[in-house]
């Protein structure tokens, strides 16, 4: 399918930024990318979506040579700024799939930039936050090539430039933000330290893989409203990969449909949108989380331990006044004698009954992470917090008392790409927590508890040749976190703590995968605790939700009536921005 060419889009009409012709990407023998053409106008901005292996990252990782042992053909010309003297037939351009890998280096994160999907692993952990945005800002200032640039480019002047980025892209505290190494922040703070550092250079093209994946509906608007103003200032065009189709309806002007790497549909976003044509762009328009799960038959309340009144004997998890606190550097003097205290989560008190989902949400920072990590017994905590009638040990025999309740709760972490140990094959992953809880089984015994589990996820060997021998990066994100799944169920846990676990995924991987909670529960009777930030989500899954900011539980109840009549400002606001 030939792409439609942009004069009339984007406010430099006729200039041509990207024009990608006859793309194919191949490993080996097989091929994810497929003769793919299309063009992005300068000032443009393009939404490439499909599912989880359709190809999208993998065409924009090509782009700049970090597709690594992959094949390319076809051509993808760059138009730099600058270059026209008039309409597109006359700009110069530079074909980026036959550039040596030096002379990608003076391209990459100058002249385009990308901000990758997985935050934690683009990351250096070894590097703060600030002084990864201050390489980008030194590597490719017009100075940097400048004898005197040292007169320039001081530490103070780099210091407030990498704290007016974060600050642009909607992060608490900046100063003390960009002090902080990657595993300090949140995802969506990790997310947001990414987009800075992509701004830094000040691209002429940038390539977003899922650049709001990890953050808040809120935030979302935010970073969008962020993209668009810098795209005002310098007419740079924008190539979005995203499952997110309010995204793209609200942020992109054209629409690009890839499925199994062949471009099926495209057009202005009002026109797909309005009567999709292909039927696997009718397919993804029809994604939308449903909601079923089993009805509340003793009506657990989120709200304060005080207004309960119902038997605890069926509530499997309760919290009485959970509180979390860090211990922080303090500034000045003040820090050389002693360290200060912030607090993560104040005073929550809430109760999750056999088979019930309660669901928690707020922005990124509120507390919601931290306060599973306290559930799951990895952060201390003030307060009362009892599963199934058990509370965590402390002290040096805390690992043996422990290990009974660690069978019962299990996690389901946001990001299944770094959560699951590459060197390690699908059986050995799934199978690790029967070595601990259930070592008397033998290695046939423990393989088929591992099938068994796989299947209950919708993974068989019919569907994986060689299912148990695989590793973690022959699958697909929604591949992956099925597996994420499997490990967890593998120990017959009664509480599963959900940490945003469809977020990284597309809407339609998104869709089974919440399908496949809402059966598990149906058909075992687990208890979910909810971690998320998508209110769609909450109302598919969810029998009471939990409102968090700042730390602090506004608001909770049964999940209609708290979403929809929200009583709390801040409430209103997370459902206003999902809608």
């Amino acid at each position: 399918m030939s792409a439609t060419a942009p004069s009339d889009f984007g406010p430099y009409k006729g200039h041509l930024a990207l024009e990608v012709n006859d793309l194919s990407i191949t490993f080996g023998a097989h091929t994810v990318v497929s003769h793919l053409s299309f063009q992005i106008g300068r000032g443009e901005k393009v939404a490439l979506v499909g599912e989880s292996g359709s190809g999208k990252t993998m065409t924009a990782l090509s782009l700049l040579g970090l597709a690594d042992n992959a094949s390319t053909q076809g051509k993808a010309l760059f138009y730099a700024a600058g270059t026209n003297a008039g309409d597109s037939a006359t700009q110069q351009s530079v074909d980026l799939l036959s550039l040596s890998d030096d002379q990608l280096r003076e391209i990459r994160g100058r002249d385009i930039a990308m901000i990758f999907q997985e935050p934690m692993t683009a990351l250096n952990p070894l590097m703060t936050i600030g002084e990864q945005i201050s390489e980008v800002l030194w590597i490719h200032s017009p100075r940097a090539q400048s004898p005197t640039r040292a007169a320039h480019l001081t530490r103070a002047t780099l210091q407030a430039q990498v704290v007016t980025l974060l600050a642009q892209t909607g992060i608490a505290e900046p100063e003390r933000r960009a002090e902080a190494f990657p595993h300090q922040l949140s995802g969506g703070q990790r997310q947001r330290a990414m987009i800075a550092m992509a701004m830094a250079g000040q691209p002429q093209l940038l390539l977003a893989d899922e650049p709001t994946t990890a953050l808040d509906v809120s935030l979302r608007g935010q970073i969008l409203d962020l993209l668009d103003e810098q795209q005002r200032l310098r007419g740079m065009s924008v190539l979005m990969i995203t499952h997110d189709l309010n995204l793209v309806r609200r942020f992109a002007d054209r629409v690009l449909v890839l499925e199994r790497g062949m471009l099926v549909e495209e057009g202005p976003v009002d026109h797909v949108f309005a009567a999709p044509q292909h039927p696997y762009t009718q397919k993804l328009m029809a994604s939308k989380p449903t909601r079923s799960v089993v009805k509340s038959t003793w009506g657990a309340s989120a709200a304060s331990i005080k207004s309960a009144t119902h038997d605890s004997e069926h509530y499997l998890m309760e919290a009485r006044q959970l509180k979390v606190t860090y211990s922080i550097t303090l500034g000045g003097m003040k820090g050389w004698f002693k360290r200060g205290q912030f607090v993560a989560v104040q005073g929550a008190s809430f109760q999750i009954s056999k088979g019930q989902t309660l669901g928690v949400m707020g922005e990124s920072g509120s507390g919601k992470s931290t306060l599973a990590l306290a559930v799951l017994g990895l952060l201390d905590f003030e307060g009362e917090l009892t599963i199934a009638g058990q509370s965590w040990a402390k002290g040096k025999s805390a690992g043996r008392l422990n290990r009974a309740l660690r069978k019962k709760v299990q996690v389901v972490f946001q990001d299944p790409f770094s959560s699951l140990s590459p060197r390690l094959t699908v059986e050995a992953i799934v199978a690790e927590g029967l070595r601990v809880h259930a070592p008397q089984l033998t290695a046939h015994q423990r393989q088929q508890r591992v099938l068994k589990a796989l299947s209950e996820v919708g993974m068989t060997h019919a569907q994986f040749p060689g299912l148990l021998q695989r590793y973690p990066h022959e699958f697909s994100g929604g591949q992956r976190q099925r597996v994420a799944i499997a490990r967890a169920l593998i120990v017959e846990p009664e509480l599963l703590v959900l940490d945003e676990p469809t977020s990284a995924l597309d809407v339609t991987i998104q869709k089974q995968i919440l399908d496949v909670l809402q059966q598990l529960q149906r058909e075992k009777g687990l208890s979910f605790l909810l971690i998320t930030h998508d209110v769609d989500v909450i109302r598919a899954m969810a029998h009471h939700v939990m409102v968090m900011k700042a730390g602090d539980v506004v608001e909770a109840g049964e999940v209609d009536q708290v979403l929809d009549q929200p009583q709390h400002s801040y409430t209103r606001a997370l459902v206003a921005a999902a809608a």
